[in-house]
C-alpha cells in the first residue's frame, strides 16, 4: 500500500496537480515495482500564511510524504528518491533544492483497508523489493 500527500504553494500546486501525480506515480511504479492501477494521492495547496519554507527555496517548493507498508529495501527507497529528483527536474522544472521527500513505513497490521487489517489483505504485488 502507498498513500501520498503532496504539499505546495497555492500559486503553483493546483496548475501542476495532474503532472505531479503522474510523475510521482511513475516513480513509485518504477522504483518499488508498484502496480499501475493503484494510485492514492492527496494535494494540499497552502496559502502563504500557512506554508513557511526554508530560505533559498522558491514558490516551487514541494513536500512529498509517502506512507507505505514496511519491507522495501534501502536500495529501492534510494532508487525512488533518485527518480523523483530526476523527473521533477526533467518533467516539471522543479529543482532538487525545491523538493523534499519523506517515506513513512509502518507494519501492515497498522493499516485498515477494504474492511480488513492490512496484514490480512491479499496483495497482487510484492513489498519486499
Amino acid at each position: 500500500m502507498c498513500q501520498v500527500k503532496i504539499y505546495g504553494t497555492q500559486a503553483r500546486l493546483p496548475e501542476r496537480r495532474e503532472a505531479l501525480s503522474d510523475v510521482i506515480h511513475g516513480c513509485v511504479v518504477d522504483a518499488l515495482d508498484y502496480p499501475l492501477d493503484k494510485r492514492a494521492h492527496r494535494f494540499f495547496a497552502l496559502a502563504p500564511d500557512d506554508f513557511y519554507y526554508p530560505v533559498g527555496r522558491s514558490e516551487d517548493y514541494t513536500i512529498v510524504e509517502i506512507s507505505l507498508f514496511e519491507g522495501r529495501s534501502v536500495e529501492a527507497k534510494k532508487r525512488l528518491y533518485a527518480l523523483l529528483f530526476e523527473r521533477f527536474q526533467a518533467d516539471l522544472g522543479i529543482a532538487a533544492l525545491d523538493l523534499e521527500i519523506t517515506l513513512t513505513e509502518t507494519p501492515r497490521h497498522n493499516w485498515g483497508i477494504r474492511g480488513v487489517p492490512g496484514d490480512e489483505l491479499g496483495l497482487n504485488y510484492r513489498v519486499d523489493v
